[in-house]
């Protein structure tokens, strides 16, 4: 036994010099690899250009292609094109917008909705944000985001169900009332603009929280205990240190909640009523139509684009503005 252990020991050690390496070992060795290394490697130049190019293929056809698509939509006289014709450009599918009263006051009740609730998500979830980036303990955070996550899990339409038997005529809100003697009757909640409200608040208030709370976060505590102990109070505190510290998170909650607000379709079409007729439901309608109906309905989804990213972009604008000045 002792005789053969060197024997192979030598056969094992020369199994692992010459044949013994693995694939991905022969592979980053073989002059195939270390050429082809060395023209995509070169430069740094040809490496930045190597890894971005899957982000900006995914960015030009997933995102803006689709888009682009719909703006040639928008341009032609008729879609989809029937046999043997010919689409036409015309601006007609755009003027139509400006000829017709009709479509202008759901256009002007969907940007008054989104800026509004926007606006209401915020003072909302502000305080929320801040208990828990500024008073619930760091290992515990993480528990408390995970509780208010799981709302979240499920789409769009459960939750949208959710508000709808909240607030229903039998419904969890109208027995507690009724309950607590309040109400002789159920009040008709549904259908208007107070539970379209409570629903679009309630499916964007994870876009405003974890914007505030990231924010929030950031904010060293020792600069609220310098302000206290220079004698500013706690309102004082807030408004001079807090506030300005945290618009960046205002800026991009505010922002992510209103682009949001003026694309949802199932919200207002189950919660809302005649009178809360928003911008979506009246394209979505073109698209029910077929024919030459789908050109109109990319020109009106891409006037509430522009406009929406036009208003975004304004108020980015402005709050990059005004962030030095709220710190005087």
């Amino acid at each position: 036994m002792t005789q053969s252990e060197p024997k192979l020991a030598g056969v094992g050690a020369a199994g692992t010099a010459g044949g013994g390496r693995s694939l991905w070992g022969r592979l980053l060795t073989s002059e195939v690899y270390q050429a082809l290394s060395a023209v995509l490697f070169k430069t740094q130049r040809r490496q930045f250009w190597l890894l971005a190019s899957f982000p900006l293929f995914w960015v030009f056809f997933a995102h803006l292609g689709p888009i682009l698509r719909m703006f040639w939509i928008s341009f032609l006289d008729a879609y989809p094109p029937s046999v043997g014709q010919t689409p036409e450009l015309t601006l007609a599918n755009w003027t139509k917008f400006f000829e017709e009263a009709i479509f202008v006051m759901p256009y002007f009740r969907t940007l008054g909705f989104a800026l509004v609730l926007t606006v209401s998500t915020l003072v909302i979830t502000y305080p929320v944000a801040y208990f828990l980036a500024k008073h619930v303990r760091r290992n515990r955070q993480l528990l408390f985001l995970l509780i208010l996550l799981i709302p979240f899990w499920v789409g769009e339409i459960v939750r949208t169900y959710a508000i709808m038997i909240l607030l229903g005529n039998n419904g969890a809100v109208n027995l507690i009332l009724k309950s607590l003697g309040l109400v002789d009757r159920p009040i008709p909640f549904m259908y208007t603009s107070f539970s379209l409200s409570v629903g679009i608040i309630y499916l964007t208030s994870l876009y405003m929280l974890l914007p505030l709370y990231s924010a929030l976060e950031k904010i060293p505590n020792n600069y609220l205990e310098a302000a206290a102990d220079l004698g500013a109070g706690s309102w004082t505190r807030f408004r001079r240190v807090t506030l300005p510290l945290s618009k960046e998170g205002i800026a991009s909650g505010c922002t992510l909640v209103f682009l949001i607000s003026t694309g949802y379709y199932a919200t207002p079409v189950l919660l809302g009523g005649p009178s809360t007729t928003v911008f979506s439901e009246t394209i979505a309608g073109f698209f029910y139509v077929a024919g030459d109906q789908w050109p109109v309905g990319a020109a009106f989804a891409s006037i509430m684009l522009i406009t929406t990213l036009s208003a975004a972009a304004i108020f980015l604008k402005l709050m990059g503005r005004s962030g030095p000045g709220m710190l005087r």
